[in-house]
């Protein structure tokens, strides 16, 4: 058992990480030991992060105990670069968090700054004085080459910064070398962050916090009023949004919404989070307030304008639209569910049920107008297993049967269609899926069935076997 995180009073007296416990008791028999929890550590950590994302989007963990963010073009929104890492450490700090942050133009130098310096705001001219006082550890290198480094007597960034670059890398390798690039702000190091990036983005900043849903919902309308502008600039529309609500302690909610086609009307998007805080009610706790909210649209499609007819079929599609959006966000995408043609020549794998809220099946072209006449041919009603049926009198070899008993009923046929010959896909391995002879057949009773036959009468060791497949309407 080892050391793995110590408090401030634990390093003066000495103590160090990956020392052991039973040395570490010895020096100091009342010492306070608590057992690693990885798991909530880590929950902590990204809770962290996910407050961050108030400052960029751009925000990424950084092994076990730190955090990046990509402030470019950020920092003036809050009076600096100064300011901005005052807030965040001073934010921090309130919440009960001892942090150390620094502002460089290199995301190694910032590391390094933070893990083995006194941090801060680090300009251009100064990365290479502030990096040379520096152990080699705090280029980010493995265990195994700060050792060897040190027993050349290399302790510090200052002592590489003038050394000829060719043996070195001989010696141990261009990892070293990348890294004090990477430090030194010669080579561009991105920093990849945890959540998607968002197309479109806009928030309010309120001067006191807020906790009615009315109110959130009334501000989200503002908001994406805002969001329509740049969505007309794309000539697109937002399918799925994001709200995010910052919580005066740090929490953050994030509430996803999504759109059965594209959308930019502010008024239907507020609709949306209504239910979505209407789904989520147990889970969602205003505490002291909301001080900061924002709206993202996460994914965008284009946008086609259409001119009103003198008709309702505009009026009706969006109000089906906005039907299938705010049920599908109070109830869960699934909640709904339509048909969609699927590749396939078999009457059971030629449709798939998708939710209603991904969209409807394009149809207008030439081969899909071809395969919706195919299916009106097909019955309303499929069964989900084909049921057997016995066939009298069928005409050889392939004509249909002029009697058949179903669901123990002898019913007379006074019409037929057919033989459809269906056959699994060639490129499909189905030996055992044998070629079926599909049936349109009218009883005198009125029922109008879909039958097929698999197998047949002319040269076959057993009898061909009949099943119902389907009822037309």
């Amino acid at each position: 058992m080892r050391l793995t995180a110590l408090d401030e009073v634990s390093e003066r007296l000495g103590l160090k990480r990956g020392q052991g416990v039973a040395e570490a008791r010895a020096m100091f028999p009342n010492l306070d030991l608590h057992d690693e929890d990885e798991a909530a550590d880590r929950t902590l950590l990204e809770a962290i992060a996910d407050w961050c994302d108030r400052y960029t989007p751009l925000v990424s963990v950084d092994g076990r105990d730190g955090i990046f963010l990509d402030i470019t073009g950020c920092a003036h929104l809050l009076g600096g670069e100064e300011a901005l890492l005052k807030d965040v450490l001073g934010r921090l700090q309130q919440m009960g968090f001892d942090a150390k942050g620094a502002i460089s133009s290199s995301p190694g130098l910032s590391w390094a700054a933070c893990r083995f310096g006194s941090g801060g705001v680090i300009s251009d001219d100064c990365g290479r004085s502030n990096l040379a006082p520096l152990p080699v550890a705090a280029l980010r290198l493995p265990e195994a080459m700060v050792s060897g480094l040190q027993k050349l007597g290399l302790k510090r960034i200052g002592d590489l910064l003038h050394l000829p670059r060719a043996p070195l890398a001989r010696r141990f390798g261009t990892l070293l070398l990348l890294r004090l690039d990477q430090a030194l702000g010669a080579n561009e190091e991105a920093i990849s962050p945890r959540r998607p990036v968002a197309a479109l983005s806009v928030e309010r900043r309120l001067a006191e916090p807020f906790q009615d849903e009315e109110q959130i919902l009334r501000l989200t309308g503002q908001i994406a009023g805002s969001l329509k502008p740049g969505l007309e600039a794309r000539g697109a529309g937002g399918r799925v949004f994001e709200l995010v609500l910052f919580r005066v302690d740090g929490k953050v909610f994030r509430l996803k919404a999504g759109t059965s086609q594209p959308l930019r009307d502010p008024g239907r998007i507020a609709k949306l989070f209504s239910e979505r805080l209407t789904a989520v009610q147990d889970g969602f706790d205003a505490g002291y307030g909301f001080e900061l909210l924002r709206l993202n649209v996460l994914q965008h499609e284009t946008l086609k304008s259409v001119q009103d007819d003198f008709g309702r079929r505009q009026q009706d599609e969006v109000l089906l639209a906005d039907f299938i959006d705010r049920v599908s966000a109070r109830f869960g995408t699934d909640c709904l569910l339509s048909a969609s043609l699927k590749q396939s020549h078999m009457p059971e794998r030629a449709e798939v049920f998708i939710p209603a809220i991904a969209g409807q099946a394009k149809t207008g072209d030439v081969k899909g107008d071809r395969v919706l006449r195919q299916v009106m041919l097909r019955p309303l009603r499929l069964f989900r297993y084909p049921e057997p049926m016995e066939a009298f009198a069928a005409t050889v070899p392939d004509g249909p049967p002029q009697r058949f008993r179903w669901r123990k009923v002898i019913h007379e046929v006074i019409r037929a269609e057919g033989p459809e010959r269906i056959s699994a896909e060639w490129w499909l391995d189905e030996p055992e899926e044998d070629e079926r002879d599909y049936f349109r057949l009218e009883s005198e009773l009125g029922r109008r069935l879909w039958v097929f036959r698999k197998g047949r009468y002319n040269g076959a060791k057993q009898a061909p076997v009949w099943r119902v497949h389907g009822i037309f309407a």
